[in-house]
């Protein structure tokens, strides 16, 4: 017998609001995003805050799937258009400034290089991903402005509400800086990105996360696994047993944990991560990611639960 879904934002088997399921009802089809890298760092990598940047981070600030940035944006989106389209045909996008720091720039800078990556042809939005401390009054000014012509997102790193976890993952700034940035972007569609199995957490601290994310009701939430990357200062922690990695029996039962308590109606863009094959250490069982996104499912099931069963408004 066929099992009902229960979830009212789903037209699959999926119990929780995909960004896909939300992508088709608000523009009639296929949307793919375009990632691309505007030449940015990070204030914990130039050193106004720190150096090193994140201790997960790659070299290329978690850009390892956008092209170099000695190329123009339009050149960019050309190039990773054409090898998305090899896959799925589409002809709406979304332009996605994914390295680094997206908004660590003067606002001029900005302005050119958003501009030029709405200007490609079929872009119907953008994503810009950054951090808390990284959003003045005036980058929120011109952000707010330019949410009213198109589909914009703000994808703001949290990681984790803990500041003894940021300083350990060398994020060079707190929880309360993270909230001053996201609320100046009221009015705006954010993102927030947590991660769960951050050196030093446990499962309490991890849903401590989430509790506080859920009272934030964001508009979208991308819960990424922790992944450990060659290069990284991880790596080295990793190496010397200073830490383990998340079982992915556990992964799936925390991230359905998470799902339940999160407001119904917040889009949930990811529940894990891609790690680069050619750079994963560890944990080697997140490379079948569909895997791990289908036992997240049949857990659900099994649980007769979805997202937001338990959400305390």
């Amino acid at each position: 017998m066929k099992t009902i879904n229960p979830f009212e934002f789903s037209d699959t088997n999926k119990r929780y609001y995909t960004y896909d399921y939300y992508l088709k009802r608000r523009f009639g089809g296929k949307c793919f995003k375009v990632p691309l890298d505007g030449g940015f760092t990070c204030p914990n990598r130039d050193g106004s805050k720190g150096t090193g940047g994140c201790t997960y981070c790659s070299e290329r600030g978690s850009g390892d799937f956008t092209c170099t940035p000695d190329m123009s944006i339009t050149k960019q989106f050309e190039i990773c258009r054409n090898g998305l389209l090899k896959k799925w045909p589409s002809e709406k996008y979304i332009a996605y400034f994914q390295a680094f720091t997206g908004t660590y720039a003067p606002t001029e800078r900005l302005r050119e290089l958003f501009e030029e990556a709405l200007s490609q042809k079929g872009v119907v939005g953008l994503s810009v991903a950054t951090r808390g401390d990284c959003v003045t009054p005036e980058t929120a000014k011109y952000l707010k402005e330019l949410s009213k012509r198109t589909f914009l997102t703000v994808e703001l790193g949290l990681q984790s509400v803990h500041d003894e976890t940021a300083k350990r993952i060398n994020r060079c700034h707190t929880y309360a800086d993270f909230l001053t940035g996201y609320n100046m972007l009221d009015g705006v569609n954010r993102c927030i990105h947590i991660i769960n199995g951050l050196p030093g957490e446990n499962r309490e601290m991890m849903m401590q996360t989430a509790k506080e994310v859920a009272k934030l009701h964001p508009e979208f939430l991308k819960i990424h696994l922790l992944h450990v990357l060659r290069g990284t200062a991880l790596a080295k922690q990793y190496e010397n047993g200073e830490f383990d990695v998340m079982a992915r029996e556990e992964y799936t039962n925390l991230v359905c944990d998470q799902l339940e308590i999160m407001p119904p109606d917040t889009v949930i863009g990811r529940i894990t991560g891609d790690g680069a094959k050619d750079a994963l250490i560890a944990p080697l069982w997140s490379l079948k990611k569909f895997v791990v996104m289908n036992e997240i499912d049949k857990e659900l099931v099994r649980r007769g639960t979805y997202q937001g069963i338990y959400y305390d408004k």
